[in-house]
């Protein structure tokens, strides 16, 4: 057993598992170091939990390693499409054998059955990283090891490494660079009612710009609460098996647009860079970087990233009294520089305030959803009463009403 693991130390590509804290004391354990053997399987235990691991957890675990490895193979695979060169393929497949006699003695390292056939508290649902652990599991008469190196080439293309495979969002920082949002609201396109034509459109831009197509960046104006932001966020749990991720940046986040471009520019994956409620004042240096990216200045926009933006307003930059001071051709160019930003926009989607009979069919798909089980006339009824308590008519709103009645009626 000490032979096969001490394999693992002539891994070409995968090299960076050997840093690993776990697979250290498993190699360490594998030299005849039982002290470690409780060690060893709590930290197993402990990372199954974490991670939602089951079955055999030490091949679990170093297949969760595999999966989400930072290295130039995964690398190369994610930028190209999955179009990697034969020897570094070769170079997989080599650590690929090397794993497969791991995964074989790993039933014989005296482990009892909790380590050998652990179920978690929660299991993960990831459905990729299931797929490579059939891969890496199977016999060499079902996929050989050159087999499953392509078979992996095509999984980093698809889903990426680290954090890019494991997250659908991802938030800017100054000194990280991109961050993985863990817990994105789970929102589906079709837990907003209404707003069809809206919807179709995105979808339809969105298709056409992870096809590689001309795409357009997308403004999406309304109200407060009308489903502008779920709809974007909705986009990345829908496409997310497609390749596509979120960006979200904030308005602080603007002036570092260049640096968030060329960090996007990197990868094979394409972003939707998301701007919640974007709107200017006059003297923000936000929008003159937004604006030079747009427009294609020295950082130009990558062909992998587009700009999905929400605003309350169509003018994005206030208008103020100064404005309309001045001679006439002083105040054209004013509003011409002020409305110029939306414009850089290809397709500014409208989301209106819904009317009573709207409002109303929205309180009454989320009370079904939830299986609220109140007549419908009193159920209306309530939900006019909170719709004028309350600050008008929503999206947002009809979903605060039937929270709000499932608690009280889950309180008696």
């Amino acid at each position: 057993m000490a032979t096969v693991f001490s394999e693992l130390e002539q891994l070409l590509v995968y090299r960076k598992l050997l840093a690993d804290v776990v697979i250290k004391k498993l190699m360490a354990f594998a030299k005849d170091s039982s002290w470690l053997q409780g060690e060893l399987a709590s930290d197993l235990i402990t990372k199954a939990e974490e991670l939602g691991l089951s079955g055999n957890l030490i091949n679990s675990y170093l297949i969760h390693l595999i999966s989400f490895d930072n290295n130039v193979f995964s690398r190369t695979a994610e930028k190209t499409g999955g179009k990697v060169g034969a020897s570094l393929l070769a170079a997989a497949a080599h650590d690929i054998a090397i794993f497969r006699q791991v995964f074989a003695a790993s039933q014989q390292c005296g482990f009892d059955g909790i380590i050998l056939n652990y179920t978690p508290t929660y299991k993960r649902q990831d459905n990729h990283t299931a797929a490579v652990q059939e891969w890496l599991l199977a016999g060499a008469d079902q996929y050989t090891a050159e087999q499953v190196a392509a078979l992996l080439s095509g999984h980093y293309a698809r889903y990426g490494y680290g954090e890019m495979a494991s997250c659908k969002a991802f938030r800017w920082d100054k000194q990280k660079g991109l961050v993985g949002v863990k817990h994105i609201d789970p929102i589906q396109l079709e837990d907003i009612v209404g707003y069809e034509r809206q919807k179709k459109t995105l979808l339809r831009n969105t298709e056409a710009f992870l096809a590689g197509k001309p795409a357009h960046n997308v403004l999406l104006v309304g109200a407060r609460g009308t489903g502008k932001s779920s709809s974007v966020k909705a986009l990345a749990n829908r496409y997310y098996d497609a390749g596509l991720r979120l960006i979200e940046v904030t308005k602080n986040d603007l002036t570092d647009l260049p640096a968030i471009m060329n960090a996007a520019r990197q990868w094979g994956k394409k972003f939707i860079v998301f701007i919640d409620d974007l709107s200017f004042e006059e003297t923000e240096a936000g929008y003159k970087q937004l604006k030079s990216v747009m427009d294609g200045g020295v950082e130009t926009k990558p062909d992998n990233v587009l700009i999905y933006a929400t605003s309350n307003r169509r003018r994005l930059i206030r208008e103020t009294w100064q404005d309309r001071a001045g001679d006439e051709v002083h105040h054209q160019d004013t509003i011409h520089e002020k409305i110029s930003l939306a414009d850089r926009f290809g397709i500014t989607l409208t989301y209106p305030s819904p009317n009573q009979d709207e409002y109303l069919r929205i309180v009454e798909d989320i009370a079904r959803k939830n299986n609220v089980d109140l007549p419908t006339v009193e159920l209306r009824a309530q939900a006019l009463r909170w719709e004028m308590a309350h600050s008008g008519r929503s999206g947002r709103i009809a979903r605060q009403f039937v929270d709000d009645l499932i608690s009280k009626i889950s309180c008696g």
